[in-house]
């Protein structure tokens, strides 16, 4: 099988996450490329959750909503997900769960009873899920060999006796299926959630302060399973009020900071954002998006918050916005973010959503391009110091307390080039003046950045306009149709030029969003584009590649 989806269900609390890892790590031993998409909903245990695990040829970042493959550690998964299975496709179940099982004939059935070879092994109620893929492994031709790899490397307790229960899963099976795999070598899998955290590791990362809220808190978990190794300061404080005031205590020591969190978080951190603004004090906020207003749907994805990073915060003020659509994407503008905050001085906000941060695939650092460094501008020891000096780009000297001989006042009402409160006419023009002069020297640096890439057929008129994970399902599906993807990943500032560069010969744009009202193309209208039709999708889900590709059929007819 060149590219196979697998869907494995249950209730929470039965190891569906654990599951879905071993299967996405035992497929990519076999030289698959992998992405993994969890639909789960907010509760600690009951409801149903499942994970789709697509195995294709070459790297993808999207799944279908057909399947080849069905797991069903309980009845209501079939029920919930039969109407998914395409012909000739295999549903494996647990027979002591499903007594009566009543599928078309074009659906091959293996059942096996899971609940008797686990309680038999004395093993732990949540081992069932591995009884399964030792059933899956030999149900598609991959040696028991290989998978008692897989569980030793992933498992850090109890290896012995999840192997066995794999053994017998495995013994209980038969062949059904050979999915003569690729000779490609495994690329590593992580989520974006970790392709953010080693992001800001490269970019300087030392303190990283949240408060635990999905999407983002798989990033908070990671990071402080590397601080260790990293030298990191790891913070959960009490509320997101807190997260922001003491992260920017940290930037003002010197130390680069950033926080985590999603829209409700967001709304609290505002107030520290436009203190970032008037106090120059740089900070990073990754900021993951899920369906509002107010709680939503706290474990769905969503693109709802584009406006709300525009414009959050009160006054005027720099900020920079990135938006990456993959795992290379994120781990590399997560860098980039913490550089441009600190030569700037201004915050940043890299824009994620729970797909991107949650959605799991190959890494390939190769595809990366370099990092630099960007060191900020820093005091030479000139005397007065002048913590917010005017100077041609607006950027002034950074120094840090206890240095000697500079006075380091930072100030959230205007002030004076030595951060002494002003109300004074002339000079708050002339410090807003300066703080805003950032943004031309920041656009013109961003010239230097691809800020907004271009898949598919170049030559054709029609394209595809998305933005952050939308990114993966909008590229495969315009190679397979011969369409053009259009994709800005900088949104502020808007990289006109490159943008203009990018539409140019296009007779018909089509904006792709999981939001309810095309918030890109809202943005890119207020610059003189225009969308010319909009296919947008706001119940919480991303899009599937079979699903995009019927509603982009319909708009190019």
């Amino acid at each position: 099988m060149e590219d196979f989806s697998v869907l494995i269900g249950g209730k929470a609390g039965f190891g569906i996450d654990k599951a879905t890892l071993i299967l996405g790590h035992l497929l990519n031993q076999c030289g698959y490329r992998i992405y993994i998409y969890h639909d789960y909903p907010s509760l600690i245990r009951g409801g149903h959750t499942f994970s789709i695990i697509r195995a294709a040829q070459t790297k993808i970042a999207a799944h279908r909503n057909k399947i080849e493959l069905l797991m069903a550690l309980n009845r209501e998964t079939i029920d919930l997900h039969q109407a998914r299975l395409n012909d000739g496709a295999l549903v494996i179940y647990d027979s002591d769960a499903v007594k009566e099982l009543v599928l078309s004939r074009q659906i091959r059935t293996l059942g096996l009873p899971v609940g008797k070879i686990v309680k038999d092994e004395n093993a732990h109620e949540v081992m069932r899920n591995i009884c399964m893929i030792g059933a899956f492994a030999k149900a598609i031709g991959i040696p028991m060999e290989t998978l008692a790899k897989i569980i030793t490397e992933n498992f850090p307790k109890e290896v012995e006796m999840n192997v066995k229960v794999a053994e017998r899963g495995f013994a209980a099976a038969e062949t059904v299926k050979s999915i003569a795999p690729p000779a490609a070598e495994p690329l590593p899998l992580i989520s974006g959630s970790q392709a953010i955290g080693l992001g800001l590791i490269k970019g300087g990362l030392q303190d990283y302060v949240a408060y635990p809220m999905t999407p983002t808190t798989p990033l908070l978990h990671f990071l402080a399973e590397q601080a260790n190794d990293f030298s990191l300061k790891v913070i959960h404080p009490e509320s997101e009020i807190g997260v922001m005031l003491m992260a920017l205590g940290f930037a003002y020591a010197g130390e680069r900071a950033a926080v985590g969190t999603s829209g409700g978080g967001f709304c609290l951190m505002t107030e520290g954002l436009s203190l970032s603004g008037m106090s120059e004090v740089p900070i990073v906020i990754v900021l993951g998006q899920r369906p509002g207003p107010s709680t939503g749907l706290p474990t769905y994805s969503g693109q709802t918050d584009l406006h709300f990073a525009l414009n959050a915060g009160q006054g005027e003020f720099v900020r920079f916005i990135v938006a990456p659509g993959d795992l290379e994407e994120a781990y590399y503008w997560s860098a980039q973010a913490l550089n441009l905050a600190w030569k700037y001085q201004i915050p940043a906000i890299v824009l994620t959503d729970k797909n991107l941060n949650e959605g799991i695939g190959n890494f390939d650092i190769r595809s990366v391009a370099e990092i630099p460094e960007i060191p900020p501008v820093t005091w030479e020891g000139k005397v007065p110091y002048k913590r917010y000096e005017v100077g041609e780009s607006g950027i002034s000297p950074l120094a840090f307390a206890p240095q000697k001989d500079a006075v380091i006042k930072v100030n959230s009402y205007e002030h004076d080039e030595f951060g002494i409160t002003t109300e004074e006419s002339t000079v708050t023009k002339k410090m807003q003046d300066k703080r805003l002069r950032k943004e031309k020297y920041l656009r013109e640096e961003l010239k230097g950045f691809r800020t907004v890439n271009t898949y598919g057929n170049d030559d054709r008129s029609t394209a595809l306009l998305c933005w952050g994970s939308n990114k993966g399902v909008c590229r495969e599906l315009a190679e397979k149709l011969g369409l053009k993807v259009v994709q800005p990943v900088v949104l502020s500032p808007f990289p006109e030029d490159a943008f203009r560069k990018a539409v140019g010969g296009v007779k018909k744009l089509i904006a792709v969003e999981n939001n309810a009202t095309g918030q890109l193309a809202r943005l890119i209208k207020s610059y003189g584009f225009c969308a010319d039709s909009m296919i947008l999708k706001y119940d919480g889900r991303p899009f599937a590649l079979d699903e995009l590709e019927t509603s982009v059929k319909e708009a190019i007819r």
